[in-house]
């Protein structure tokens, strides 16, 4: 159970997420094998291992153009291996974090865009709701990600964007009870 989903189009890369640290070596393998030599934008949807867990990986053996993570209350900072393995991978390579925020637009080009429609608080009960949620319109098509964002997190995206449409959902939390809710895929 892990998440990493690479997008390309005309040249520009993204990653969202780089799955476990057992698969981070996988991941990095998948992109080498393609090709990838650089990723413009890295995210890391949240701080629990099976999202960022390979992220020092890629971030270690590839130029990244820009990296967003989501700000964490304080006193919810995980203290794991993985994290701090993210943070020193980023500071070893001389990057700023981004702060993933509702409201952000990661890029807009033609037909292509990304805005991030999570986290929209700074303060949630569980890891899961700080999660960074893309839109991506390409043409006539959307697609949304949802990291691991749960029901909270869900339930602010619909007050503040409306009736959010897509064509492609990568459903939250892994398919999970706690997210997906009847309200945010109104059917």
């Amino acid at each position: 159970q892990g998440d990493c989903i690479l997008l390309c189009s005309a040249g520009q890369t993204m990653l969202i997420d780089a799955g476990t640290n057992q698969t981070g070596a996988d991941a990095l393998a998948y992109l080498q094998r393609l090709g990838i030599r650089k990723l413009d934008i890295a995210v890391g949807t949240h701080p629990h291992e099976d999202h960022i867990g390979g992220l020092d990986k890629v971030i270690d053996a590839f130029y990244i153009g820009e990296i967003y993570l989501p700000k964490v209350a304080d006193s919810q900072v995980p203290t794991t291996r993985t994290y701090e393995d993210v943070l020193a991978a980023v500071d070893q390579k001389g990057l700023r974090v981004n702060r993933g925020a509702a409201g952000t637009v990661l890029f807009q080009r033609d037909e292509l865009s990304a805005r991030l429609l999570a986290p929209n608080s700074d303060a949630y009960d569980e890891l899961n709701s700080y999660s960074i949620v893309v839109l991506l319109p390409y043409g006539e098509r959307k697609f949304l990600f949802m990291g691991d964002a749960e029901s909270d997190s869900e339930q602010e995206i619909l007050e503040r964007f409306g009736n959010v449409t897509a064509d492609v959902l990568k459903c939250g939390h892994h398919g999970s009870s706690t997210s997906t809710s009847q309200s945010l895929i109104h059917i």
